[in-house]
């Protein structure tokens, strides 16, 4: 399906340096936040005092985190849970304040906002399970990448796993690099969220990938050299980009609108993602598998010539 077709391919390659460098430079702008700023990690991460609490009716989010935050916890999660009528609210650790201190002072304060309310748990996050939890993340993000350089390598080549493990890094990277230069939450919905980033860059630097194997094969573009035929490629697919990135941004503009503050760094995650997912595929992918000698006979194994002694009679 497309929506339209372009018949002159675009010159993508030919400022492909120039968007690299763009590219290589914000790219070490967010490592340097990553690094000097750091993460600005939930309670999932750092451990916190987790409450359950239940209405006789349809929990109003909104008043209830605006509750939390008059008491002073301005970095709290307010979502549902199970239910419309039960919320699980999750608090930062506080040094002068323990777990019974924290939620008891919280309690009150929803109880003077609606006496109806009723705490069916309290429980204490330590940091050791949050230090659990970033290893484990960091071990899936690990096998993600080893996963996707071994089917890229298996399908296509290894210069192509390479150009395709860099764009995708290229992007996780940048999306850590957003939430800690404007201090965002980082949790497990955000890791979700990079996780499912990797996937979906993959899958357009995939199709652009299959065009350029294509385009080496069809034999009316024999005389066209590399970078030309990643040229042809890219344009071939820039309807299919359109109509896939598109539909899926618009769902994704539409939790980052009306999700509430449960969706929003979830959804403002893959927003970024997406923008740079296809930025990556074209400009960085494409690039870096030209620049290191992607040709022709790398997809394409060389048909043998026949010896015009087989089948000769002595």
């Amino acid at each position: 399906m497309e929506l339209f077709r372009i018949k002159k391919d675009i010159p993508f390659m030919r400022h492909a340096l120039v968007f690299n460098v763009i590219s290589a430079l914000t790219f070490v702008a967010a490592v340097f936040f990553l690094f000097h700023k750091g993460l600005h990690l939930s309670i999932e991460f750092t451990g916190g005092t987790v409450m359950e609490v239940s209405y006789p009716k349809a929990a109003n989010l909104e008043a209830i985190r605006k509750t939390v935050e008059g008491l002073g916890y301005t970095d709290n999660q307010v979502a549902s849970f199970g239910t419309a009528q039960d919320v699980i609210i999750r608090l930062p650790a506080q040094k002068n304040l323990n777990s019974a201190e924290i939620s008891e002072k919280v309690k009150s304060g929803l109880l003077a906002q609606d006496p109806s309310v009723k705490v069916q748990r309290v429980e204490f996050v330590g940091p050791q399970v949050g230090e659990e939890l970033a290893r484990d993340g960091l071990s899936a993000l690990g096998m993600v990448v080893i996963g996707i350089m071994i089917y890229m390598a298996i399908r296509f080549e290894w210069k192509f796993a390479v150009s395709a493990i860099i764009a995708n890094l290229h992007d996780v990277v940048i999306i850590l690099g957003f939430f800690a230069f404007f201090q965002w939450e980082f949790s497990l919905t955000v890791l979700a969220a990079v996780l499912a980033v990797l996937g979906y860059s993959v899958n357009e630097s995939v199709v652009v990938f299959d065009r350029v194997r294509e385009t080496f094969r069809d034999r009316r573009y024999g005389k066209l050299a590399t970078p030309e035929v990643m040229n042809h490629a890219i344009t071939s697919t820039i309807s299919r980009t359109i109509i896939t990135h598109g539909s899926t941004q618009m769902m994704v503009l539409s939790m980052l609108v009306l999700g509430g503050e449960t969706l929003h760094y979830f959804a403002l995650a893959l927003t970024i993602g997406i923008l740079f997912g296809i930025y990556s595929s074209v400009f960085v992918a494409a690039a870096v598998a030209m620049w290191l000698g992607a040709k022709r006979e790398d997809l394409i194994k060389p048909i043998k010539e026949k010896d015009e002694t087989d089948g000769a009679v002595v």
